[in-house]
């Protein structure tokens, strides 16, 4: 399957912790997210929420927009000549929660059969910061030289504005349940194969994939769940029933 590197703005791209609309797989733009400021006393080290001293001599809350660069997310990275794993492994080791899918096969190694543990996804794992916290990773040359974005591109009036690609909480925990499953049937989608994106989408609410959300169709003669990373890509969960799913409508 051949993955992007330039992935289509979607609004699953714009996505944080929420489920998704209930019309659709992809949650919608994110907003200016609103958080409470936060202070810490310096002589102290005590940290005080949103105290603001009023006229009367009380307190009040005060909240500031945060725009979305400064709130964190997971962001969709790809690694050239397969390095993930040492990349991933870079960012664990400085306190970064990142995730990288892997799968374990049978290979023939000189001459013996030899179970060995490979990515899901090839040259694709996912780190979450914020868009600074993680730009300081992609761009050390010096110790991740081949670490990227994978970015989405938007028109801003006359022009094209790209953007590192987010991916919604709810789909990376989607994708750690399927991944997690053990299932043999879990399959890459091929990117023209469209019949997912139409597809219903539901939760599953039993079975080795309860709590994954996505699009439902049959594939492979099978019914499956879809988890669609629009511009990046599709995987599949194995035979899923009805009994299983609940529509999200």
């Amino acid at each position: 399957m051949k993955i992007a590197d330039n992935a289509s703005i979607d609004d699953n791209t714009h996505g944080g912790g929420e489920i998704p609309p209930r019309t659709e797989l992809t949650p919608d733009a994110l907003p200016e997210v609103q958080k409470p400021v936060l202070a810490e006393n310096s002589q102290t080290g005590v940290s005080t929420r949103n105290a603001l001293l009023g006229t009367d001599g009380s307190t009040s809350l005060k909240t500031i927009k945060r725009k979305s660069k400064e709130v964190p997310h997971w962001y969709a990275l790809r690694v050239t000549y397969g390095r993930e794993k040492k990349a991933y492994e870079y960012l664990i080791g400085k306190n970064v929660e990142a995730y990288y899918s892997t799968i374990k096969t049978v290979k023939e190694v000189d001459g013996k059969r030899k179970t060995v543990e490979e990515s899901r996804l090839p040259n694709i794992f996912f780190a979450r910061g914020t868009e600074e916290e993680i730009k300081s990773f992609v761009y050390d040359n010096v110790n991740l030289p081949h670490l990227r974005f994978y970015y989405s591109h938007h028109r801003e009036g006359t022009r094209i504005v790209k953007e590192p690609l987010i991916v919604p909480d709810y789909q990376i925990e989607s994708l750690k349940i399927i991944c997690a499953s053990e299932a043999e049937d879990i399959i890459l989608v091929p990117s023209d194969v469209h019949k997912f994106k139409t597809g219903q989408t539901v939760r599953v609410i039993d079975g080795v994939f309860t709590g994954v959300i996505g699009k439902v169709a049959r594939y492979h003669g099978q019914q499956r769940v879809a988890i669609i990373i629009e511009g990046l890509l599709t995987i599949a969960s194995a035979y899923v029933p009805n009994a299983f799913l609940e529509n999200i409508v």
